[in-house]
């Protein structure tokens, strides 16, 4: 969801510059305006720059998040895979207001058995630029929302740069919703 939403921070609260990347921290009574409320996170428009509020701290800014995800301790090899893809669908550009499959930033993503009930999931990604600072931010986002999943017990995350990112790899669905179609 895109909005232009005033909030005011009801606590002091740390937040990631965009599009560096550093870590800020935002003063209790700072105001500012909600432009992006997707997934897991939150961007908001403070003093002049963008920062990406984490969702932990959905509370600082007025907002909550969505109910936690439930699955069944039966569920499939399959099933599972597919709920890879669907949280990593979660995860969102902080800029872009498109999720990270959309776009086209997961080249690869492989479930490997650890052990019966168990899986590690490899993903290979990137960024719409090499040099965006979000990076660190971004992997960390897929890892920790492919470990709420119950038997996925590690994710490696590698970013890649070849190939090099294009808008060409950005489903039809985001080339839609960015007037690119």
């Amino acid at each position: 969801m895109r909005t232009s939403d005033p909030v005011r921070f009801r606590r002091a609260c740390e937040a990631t510059l965009i599009p560096a990347g550093t870590s800020v921290v935002v003063p209790e009574g700072t105001e500012g305006s909600l432009t992006q409320a997707l997934g897991q996170s939150f961007t908001v428009y403070v003093g002049g720059n963008l920062v990406r509020i984490d969702g932990r701290d959905a509370d600082a800014i007025g907002q909550t998040l969505p109910a936690p995800l439930v699955v069944s301790e039966t569920a499939t090899r399959e099933e599972l895979e597919a709920l890879v893809w669907k949280q990593l669908s979660t995860c969102f550009d902080p800029e872009i207001p498109i999720n990270i499959v959309d776009l086209g930033l997961v080249y690869d993503c492989l479930l490997e058995d650890m052990d019966k009930t168990s899986y590690r999931v490899k993903i290979r990604m990137t960024l719409t630029a090499p040099g965006c600072g979000m990076g660190g931010m971004l992997t960390q986002d897929v890892r920790e929302r492919l470990l709420e999943i119950p038997r996925i017990k590690d994710v490696a995350v590698e970013l890649v740069f070849d190939p090099p990112w294009s808008w060409s790899m950005m489903s039809d669905a985001a080339r839609l919703q960015t007037g690119m179609l």
